[in-house]
C-alpha cells in the first residue's frame, strides 16, 4: 500500500492543518503527480473504505482512512527524525512520506527505541 500509503498521509496532515475535504490539487502538488492522477487515485482509495471523494470538493477521511493514516503519520514522524538527525538527509520529510507505507511497526519501534537513546534527538509528535 505505499503509494496509496502516501496519499492517505497527504490528506491526513492537509486535514491536521486545514481541515477537509482535502481537494486533489493539493494532494498532486505535494506528492508532484499530476491531478488526473491525484484523482483517480483518491477515487481508487474510496472504494476501499479509506475516504470518500467528492468531484469539485475533494476528499474526507473515513473512521478506517483516519485510523490508518495517524498509524502512517506515527512511522512518518520517527523516519522523518531519523533521516534528519541521524542521516542528515537534505530532505527528511520526502524520505519519510514515500517510505511510510513501507515499514513494519516493529521497524518503527526500534528506530525511536535508538533515537530515544540519543538525548540531542527529538521524536516528538
Amino acid at each position: 500500500m505505499t503509494d496509496a500509503s502516501q496519499y492517505l498521509l497527504v490528506c491526513y496532515l492537509a486535514a491536521r492543518d486545514g481541515g477537509e475535504p482535502v481537494a486533489p490539487g493539493h494532494v498532486a502538488d505535494e506528492l508532484d503527480r499530476s491531478p488526473a492522477v491525484a484523482t483517480e487515485t483518491l477515487q481508487r482509495l474510496e472504494t476501499r473504505g479509506y475516504l470518500t471523494y467528492e468531484p469539485y470538493e475533494g476528499a474526507t477521511l473515513t473512521a478506517q482512512g483516519r485510523e490508518t493514516a495517524a498509524d502512517l503519520y506515527e512511522t512518518y514522524v520517527v523516519l522523518s527524525a531519523f533521516f534528519r538527525d541521524v542521516l542528515d538527509l537534505a530532505e527528511p520529510d520526502r524520505e519519510a512520506m514515500a517510505l511510510a507505507g513501507s515499514v513494519s511497526s516493529l521497524v518503527t519501534e526500534r528506530v525511536a527505541e535508538t533515537l530515544l537513546e540519543d538525548d540531542d534527538i527529538d521524536v516528538s509528535v
